[in-house]
């Protein structure tokens, strides 16, 4: 991993939020917060190392709960548990695939909001659920896992339009003949 990809995905994370804040035109239509933090985490857990997770949970989360009526810092956990899990197991996950970056953009969208119940309710605060958490969930967690390729396809053109490219010929041809002996 590069300086890049974790600025890159910092950089992300804070723009995420913000646009979130910002445009609440998928709000006023769905009925539901689409978040893409969860997106996020798991291009950030594909791509980068243990330590880049845990920038982008903690700027992500702190940046979230600033600008919602959560207590600071209860966002952090759930993303980073989220990361941390696809980030053991990266190396078996076929990351390339549209399919799998679907899959894993579900499981964290449907995973980090029932996780931040879960840590709002265990420091005593009490979130206001009812049959339309249910339908904000199943929302989030299809908007998460739908968006979660399209985050894929514009981080992964990003990196290479800033990034340095391999050379991938030598001076040397695999034709050329050395001779070996004495003289």
């Amino acid at each position: 991993m590069n300086w890049l990809t974790s600025s890159l995905a910092l950089l992300a994370a804070v723009l995420v939020v913000f646009a979130e804040a910002a445009f609440d035109l998928p709000r006023r239509v769905l009925g539901a917060q689409v978040d893409l933090l969860p997106a996020l985490i798991v291009w950030a857990s594909l791509r980068a190392d243990l330590a880049a997770v845990a920038l982008v949970a903690t700027l992500g989360g702190l940046c979230f709960d600033s600008l919602s009526a959560n207590p600071l810092g209860a966002t952090i956990l759930p993303l980073f548990a989220a990361g941390f899990l696809i980030h053991l197991q990266r190396g078996l996950i076929l990351h390339r695939q549209v399919t799998a970056q679907f899959v894993l953009g579900l499981f964290a969208s449907a995973a980090v909001p029932v996780l931040t119940v879960l840590v709002l309710l265990s420091a005593g605060q009490r979130p206001l659920l009812g049959w339309a958490s249910v339908w904000q969930w199943v929302v989030m967690s299809v908007a998460g896992g739908l968006l979660t390729p399209p985050l894929f396809r514009a981080f992964d053109a990003t990196t290479r339009l800033f990034s340095h490219r391999p050379v991938a010929s030598t001076s040397f041809r695999p034709d050329r003949e050395i001779r070996r002996g004495r003289y």
